[in-house]
């Protein structure tokens, strides 16, 4: 797979995206439900926006992984949340984790009435491609 990130500008570094991916000679491609935070047992977590968001990204993973694919080869993650406030003030935990599995990938964050547990604050879901 071939891989080319697109960026006329510079302001999207800071934030953890790309303006646009292009993917050529791909073997495969994942569509990704969006994930929350969750257990195994799908008990939804009732924590702060940190501690789902970082559930959230780990569910994540683990269906990528266990799906044979790897993280870095995300190309599209979307941000579904009830409060972009909240989720903008702990940001490092998202660009942590895209930094550490080296994902540089087009993004939308979106800000929601709600989500389909009352107590879930955010969501992400991924198209990976290999």
């Amino acid at each position: 797979m071939e891989k080319r990130v697109i960026n006329p500008w510079d302001y999207q570094d800071n934030f953890g995206y790309v303006q646009a991916v292009e993917v050529k000679n791909e073997q495969g491609t994942l569509y990704c439900s969006g994930q929350a935070a969750l257990s195994a047992e799908g008990q939804p977590g009732s924590g702060d926006m940190p501690s789902q968001l970082t559930q959230a990204l780990e569910n994540l993973e683990t269906v990528i992984t266990e799906s044979g694919y790897r993280c870095q080869d995300i190309v599209r993650l979307n941000i579904f949340t009830t409060s972009v406030q909240e989720i903008l003030a702990c940001f490092e935990v998202f660009t942590g984790w895209a930094a550490k599995h080296q994902v540089r990938q087009a993004s939308t964050l979106l800000e929601v009435k709600g989500l389909f547990i009352e107590s879930l604050k955010v969501e992400v879901e991924a198209t990976v491609v290999k």
